[in-house]
């Protein structure tokens, strides 16, 4: 039987659209100061589980709520289970939006919102190839759950808690990533580099810094307020320092007290190099005047061992797989201030060949004349692989070749997704190779005709995998 996969998607276009605006209103940024018993990682991740689970009910899908941290939606029966695997919480929005983060618009053919891109477009594109295999009553011989996180974006405590209460698919893909496929993903790793508070004993005090929202982001925006016995000769180096560096930014003085703020580009944390990291910038321009105390240790430490460092190299961790690629490293979130002291977020990504006891050996050597302490952020994640030549990645591959006429190849990325869960796992789009990747920035979007593609190339794949 031969099925247009192009026409069946073409004809639930509209209605897919409309069921993704729904998601896409839900501001499902992880709130700390919203989480309570019944909303474990807050009231927005949960609304849109609830909210994609409600779509699925409507159309007549099996579907399960696991403790308001995930779901699934249920089809067909079999011994083996396939997972697809999303997720509908997203990242903060920052700065730098033209339109209302939580109000999608198109424009130019590009759904504009957050987590259009990063993970509710691809997720509700899986959700939508699922309906057309069920609508078609094509025969399958395997059971599918499209299972849906409420936290990958911070700590994946969605998925530990789904794993724990219930099965755990043989095999399977996450929808949040790439195409051809990825199915190598760095190990990850977060470091806090500690400081203590005091900033007496140069001409400025340094009396707060801030620059980042997520370990994961590159830092769009960074603030740092002092006191200064110099704030003219400031003002002039602060547009000279515009003039010659990829950042914006404002300067006010008053009185003593200096503010300055700086803009630079947001990205994911997992390519640092494609962002313009603000804490950094605004550090290397600060270090170039008198602080004292551990403010001008915290200073001195960004600019010679984290500004522009996005393979740590300095710090003698550069590292290169030949498989996976480089290891690389994000300063996420930078805060100080002389009562609280200081911290920051480095966020790592480390190919196998490296281990995360081995990151922390070089990383309090390499640091150890700063006299600052060095603790792990939390659990972390090893390298995940999958061989190109298992049967899920060959059939991965054969179904992006049939649809886009070009060559499929097996990728690793720096990203975490859901893909690891599984020992046979693989992350698979929504992303093609001639898409623009706006994941973590500012405007995000996703391009209609990458969603319609890809709900075919999925449609497609599921029923390969489920025959």
């Amino acid at each position: 039987m031969e099925i247009n996969w192009k026409n069946e998607v073409e004809a639930r276009k509209e209605d897919l659209l409309k069921d993704l605006f729904t998601l896409l209103r839900i501001d499902s940024v992880r709130d700390d100061s919203k989480i309570t018993p019944d909303a474990p990682v807050g009231s927005g991740p949960k609304a849109a589980l609830e909210a994609f689970l409600a779509i699925a009910e409507r159309d007549g899908f099996t579907t399960k709520n696991v403790g308001n941290l995930a779901g699934h939606i249920e089809y067909g029966d079999g011994e083996e289970l396939m997972g697809v695997f999303g997720h509908v919480d997203v990242v903060p929005t920052g700065t730098g939006w033209d339109t209302d983060p939580f109000e999608p618009v198109i424009k130019d053919e590009r759904i504009y919102a957050r987590g259009a891109s990063d993970d509710k477009g691809p997720t509700m594109a899986a959700y939508y190839a699922l309906k057309i295999i069920r609508d078609l009553k094509l025969p399958i011989s395997k059971k599918v759950r499209v299972i849906i996180g409420t936290d990958e974006e911070s700590g994946w405590k969605c998925m530990d808690y789904y794993l724990s209460h219930e099965q755990k698919p043989d095999f399977g893909f996450s929808p949040d990533a790439d195409f051809p496929i990825i199915n190598g993903e760095k190990g990850m790793q977060t470091f806090m580099v500690q400081f203590r508070g005091d900033n007496k004993g140069g001409k400025n005090e340094l009396l707060s810094f801030d620059s980042g929202l997520r370990e994961n982001m590159v830092p769009q925006d960074a603030t740092a307020v002092f006191n200064s016995e110099e704030a003219e000769k400031i003002e002039k180096a602060f547009e000279t320092f515009l003039a010659n560096n990829p950042v914006s930014g404002t300067i006010k003085v008053d009185g003593k007290e200096v503010t300055i703020e700086l803009v630079g580009k947001a990205a994911h944390g997992m390519n640092p190099a494609a962002g313009i990291n603000a804490g950094t910038y605004l550090a290397a321009l600060l270090n170039t005047f008198q602080f004292g105390g551990q403010a001008a240790v915290f200073l001195e430490l960004i600019t010679d061992c984290l500004h522009l460092e996005h393979n740590a190299t300095k710090m003698k961790l550069s590292y290169t797989d030949a498989v996976m690629g480089d290891l690389t490293m994000n300063a996420g979130i930078f805060t100080f201030t002389p009562t609280t002291g200081g911290e920051v977020a480095l966020n790592f990504r480390y190919p196998q060949g490296v281990s995360e006891e081995g990151i922390e050996i070089k990383l309090e050597a390499a640091l150890a004349e700063y006299g600052v302490t060095i603790a792990k952020g939390g659990h972390g994640k090893l390298p995940h692989y999958v061989p190109a030549d298992d049967p899920l990645v060959k059939t991965l591959l054969d179904v992006y070749e049939k649809h886009t006429g070009l060559k499929g190849h097996e990728r690793s990325i720096g990203g975490g997704t859901y893909g690891r869960l599984l020992e046979r796992g693989v992350a698979y789009g929504a992303m093609f190779p001639d898409s623009i990747d706006t994941m973590h920035q500012a405007n995000e979007f996703l391009a209609l005709d990458d969603l319609f593609r890809a709900t075919a190339i999925y449609a497609d794949a599921m029923y390969q995998l489920l025959k």
